[in-house]
């Protein structure tokens, strides 16, 4: 409360049926009001209130980031595997130069997927405001 004391100690008796009692919750629950009866009061007298809302497309992005982000994990750690796998080979010559060359390509693709990481880690911040 803005600082000072409220003197309220009025109360008005109001009936609602079901469905509208159902509607004003739903708006109550969508504010950043804490309190049903601080929503009802900013609605009877005209004060602004914030609501908040869900962007369905931005949620359905979000989910589908989420799944390549696991995709990504899960192709960077076959990589990764079957990379360590072929440094036990060491003794046929033409693994290690394979080896040598596809080095590059694993810090190439790693770099990727950590820059995709970050990208997705900043929109869900942004979604989870």
């Amino acid at each position: 409360m803005e600082g000072k004391k409220s003197n309220r100690t009025r109360i008005i008796g109001l009936r609602l049926t079901p469905d509208e009692y159902a509607k004003i919750e739903k708006k109550w629950q969508n504010s950043t009001c804490r309190k049903l009866s601080e929503y009802v009061r900013h609605s009877l007298f005209e004060k602004p209130i914030v609501t908040t809302y869900r962007n369905q497309s931005a949620d359905d992005f979000m989910a589908e980031m989420a799944q390549l982000r696991k995709e990504l994990n899960h192709v960077g750690n076959n990589f990764n595997q079957a990379v360590k796998k072929l440094h036990t080979l060491q003794k046929v010559t033409e693994f290690k130069s394979w080896l040598i060359a596809y080095e590059v390509e694993k810090r190439t693709l790693f770099n990727k997927v950590d820059e995709i990481k970050k990208h997705i880690q900043k929109m869900a911040e942004i979604w989870l405001q």
